[in-house]
């Protein structure tokens, strides 16, 4: 059975750069954001790269799942909820936009315990793709690629019919990842992705993360430290709705600049 290295034995490749070294894809000014009376996030600021992969971490409550439902407009299906600043993607403001269904196409989400559709693992990819109105032979072929960019391909190519749960967990999390590339987004918003998977699953997942981030801008929330630090370019630790600081992920981990990251990523506390 593969073993996931510990933090202690992470290395930190040489693709890992500071954020501005490569354009960003989410610029956050000064976003707060309310659920009713209730403040989830105050007054952050930072930028999201392009085509890397950055961390959130953070305690239980610090308002990183918060983040995500902001970065495709997920909040809309919660009653009272608001959001105040700029989230601006590619010169247009989320917070603002009424173009909903562009948006969420472009900014894809994997969530925390695998989510399949109940029908077979052709249906599950070709479900989107199919209300967008795209032609079988588009659809056969974005099945096909998807399932291959997922890394799924070559396990279910001969039982494409078959029904999505009869998949194992780390098989149904990466079709729900194949899901959400046949609409071609730009950025997958992953919300824990491997919380729920066994070890040999998780590195698959997080493998596969690695991979994707050559095409795409992934943002992971995840409270594993090693896992972070394995996977992430960037990272940004939050606390009681606050960024606390972010930066290149080697930094954040052997040289953190805030006491309170310290804190956290050493375990003292979270």
């Amino acid at each position: 059975m593969p073993m996931i290295p510990p933090l202690a034995q992470v290395t930190w490749p040489a693709l890992r750069t500071l954020p501005g070294a490569t354009p960003s894809k989410f610029t956050v000014d000064r976003l707060s954001f309310f659920y009713g009376k209730t403040q989830a996030l105050k007054d952050v600021t930072f930028d999201i790269p392009e085509r890397r992969i950055t961390a959130i971490i953070g305690p239980s409550g610090c308002g990183k799942t918060t983040l995500l439902r902001v970065f495709n407009r997920m909040y809309d299906l919660v009653p009272n909820a608001r959001a105040q600043g700029s989230v601006v993607l590619d010169g247009e403001d989320i917070i603002t936009t009424s173009k909903l269904l562009p948006l969420r196409q472009k900014v894809g989400m994997v969530f925390q315990r695998p989510s399949p559709f109940p029908m077979s693992i052709r249906d599950n990819v070709a479900f989107a793709p199919r209300l967008l109105g795209w032609s079988s032979a588009k659809i056969t072929e974005t099945v096909r690629r998807s399932l291959e960019s997922a890394a799924l391909w070559d396990e279910v190519s001969d039982r494409l019919d078959a029904h999505a749960t009869s998949l194992s967990g780390g098989q149904q999390q990466r079709l729900v990842i194949a899901r959400c590339l046949a609409v071609d987004p730009q950025v997958i918003l992953m919300d824990e992705p491997c919380s729920a998977l066994d070890p040999v699953a998780t590195l698959k997942i997080e493998d596969l993360m690695v991979q994707l981030a050559r095409d795409y801008t992934i943002v992971i929330v995840t409270h594993n430290m090693q896992q972070a630090a394995r996977v992430s370019d960037v990272t940004a630790f939050f606390l009681l709705g606050r960024l606390i600081e972010t930066g290149r992920t080697d930094a954040i981990f052997t040289a953190p600049r805030e006491k309170l990251t310290q804190d956290y990523v050493t375990g003292r506390f979270g």
